[in-house]
């Protein structure tokens, strides 16, 4: 299954975040516990661990780059055989949301 990776509300002021650091790129198993994403907010660092086992499939949101908060950071996927979707419908709603801790 194809699950997208996106940062959910933190807060009711926090709108918009930087990706500080990917632990990982494109192909990268995560396992769950695993770090995967360091994030900055305006009043915050962020760590973002797997909640699940995972493989990293696409990075939408490169390092030192700044993206409101829900837009995907990237695809995730249980095995690397998966057929990937285009852009639109991997910014749908329709996708499962990738767990994280």
């Amino acid at each position: 299954m194809i699950y997208k990776l996106s940062v959910p509300a933190i807060a009711e002021d926090i709108e918009e975040f930087r990706v500080l650091e990917w632990y990982g790129g494109v192909g990268t198993l995560f396992n769950s516990g695993d770090m995967i994403v360091e994030l900055e907010t305006h009043k915050a660092i962020i760590e973002m661990r797997a909640g699940q086992t995972g493989i990293l499939r696409v990075i939408a949101v490169p390092d030192g780059a700044w993206c409101k908060i829900g837009v995907p950071l990237g695809l995730c996927s249980d095995t690397l055989d998966e057929t990937l979707l285009d852009q639109a419908e991997a910014a749908s709603d329709m996708l499962l949301e990738f767990e994280v801790a």
